[in-house]
């Protein structure tokens, strides 16, 4: 006999199947609009950083007007819930997304760029944000899901900094995001956290794209002098010690403020500043991508790239020695060493071309099958491009003769000073 206590039992089970059911629907739905919306963008970049005051919303910022000044269609979203930032350096406060009764849409912004940040969500600039990690995720999980971005070639997304709920929770929504820039100073304080921000990467299996340190160095307004308030250099030694690219420097520049607090683009209104170069140089990588294999995670790195047995070094030279400038160099002692033998096994030397235009030296140094330059003092830029060629740089290598220092190289007793030519 079936008693009103069964009947209400089973009709309990029943709801829960219904509730359960219904909710695994919602996820689906959900999870297949979320793909159907980043399958459109060719491409996701994450900027992070380990802690705050680096800089990293104005780096996003002209990361994304840089993209697009070289033809490319371009989102960012703001994920930052605590210091949306990206609404005031694109002077778009006042404005708010539309809908189509469907989908959010972006803000538009020059260069067609789409625009999409939790500061157009709040009714007062003013008001703060509350929410434990499950609202954020979620939050985060709509602004992916529900915002019409279209096709694009990039979406840049700026994080708050650390290493908590929203870097988590994008890299779980968006397995196959292409990479993180990590934004620094050159403080040790600073680079401390980055280096966190690169164990993060890994264990959620997101690739480092590379580090870029922000200012680095104050360019003064009258002479062009640049003058290292905060030191130099760090950011280029921690990314070679943790075996990830780095990107170059970002100098800090008066114009970079006063684009910032008035809402213009700095890449676009002083594209020829020092720091809008910079800029230039940081995005070749990613704008590599294109027709490119995809990058594998950065993995952990070795004591020693044992990959290739035979490693060949380039070091500019002037008369004779270790050149002070790598710019200014007469000529190249060019070694081929035998890593696991630690021998010099060949040298030759080749005077260096005439032509030093900024693509040069690197084309060809990669045709003379260098893998490595090591240097006393070399400009932030040349770094970038021949790291983005696959050629790693050493630099405040003491001036002594080329032999002397290959032979400390290998034996590991290389000893490295500040990078005299940071320019």
């Amino acid at each position: 006999m079936v008693n009103g206590k069964d009947i209400g039992k089973r009709s309990g089970n029943g709801s829960g199947k219904k509730v359960e059911a219904d909710k695994r629907l919602k996820e689906f739905t959900e999870s297949k609009e979320l793909a159907d919306r980043m399958g459109q963008i060719k491409h996701k970049i994450m900027v992070l950083s380990g802690k705050g005051g680096v800089g990293k919303s104005t780096v996003a910022a002209n990361i994304t007007v840089a993209l697009a000044m070289e033809g490319k269609k371009v989102g960012i979203l703001d994920s930052d819930f605590h210091g949306p930032s990206i609404p005031t350096l694109f002077n778009l406060e006042k404005e708010r997304p539309g809908t189509d009764g469907k989908s959010i849409i972006p803000v538009d912004f020059v260069q067609g760029i789409k625009v999409m940040s939790i500061g157009f969500l709040l009714p007062n600039q003013d008001d703060a944000v509350i929410w434990r990690g499950p609202m954020k995720m979620k939050v985060i999980k709509q602004l992916l899901t529900e915002v019409s971005w279209g096709e694009l070639d990039y979406l840049v997304i700026d994080f708050p900094p650390g290493t908590g709920d929203e870097p988590l929770s994008v890299a779980q929504l968006i397995p196959g995001a292409d990479g993180a820039i990590i934004v620094t100073t050159p403080q040790d304080l600073s680079l401390n956290d980055v280096r966190k921000c690169i164990s993060f990467c890994r264990q959620v299996n997101v690739p480092v794209l590379g580090v870029l340190e922000n200012m680095s160095g104050l360019v003064c307004p009258n002479c062009g002098t640049v003058i290292n308030i905060f030191k130099t250099g760090g950011g280029e030694k921690m990314a070679r010690e943790m075996g990830v690219p780095f990107l170059g420097r970002i100098p800090i520049e008066p114009q970079i403020v006063e684009a910032s607090d008035s809402g213009k683009p700095f890449v676009y209104h002083y594209s020829k500043t020092e720091a809008a170069k910079a800029f230039s140089t940081a995005i070749e990588p990613i704008l590599n991508m294109d027709g490119n294999v995809k990058l594998e995670t950065t993995p952990a790195p070795h004591k020693e790239e044992t990959a290739n047995k035979i490693k060949k070094i380039a070091i500019p030279l002037a008369e004779g020695r270790l050149s002070v400038h790598f710019g200014h160099c007469q000529e190249f002692a060019l070694f081929d060493i035998d890593i696991e033998k630690k021998e010099i096994i060949g040298q030759e030397r080749e005077p260096a071309p005439e032509d030093h235009d900024p693509g040069t030296l690197p084309n060809w140094l990669i045709d003379k099958g260098v893998s490595m330059v090591i240097t006393a003092g070399i400009g932030s830029r040349a770094i970038g491009i021949l790291e983005q060629r696959g050629i790693k740089v050493n630099t405040g290598a003491p001036s002594d003769e080329p032999e002397k220092v290959v032979k400390l190289y290998m034996d590991g007793s290389l000893e490295h000073g500040e990078n005299i030519c940071d320019h």
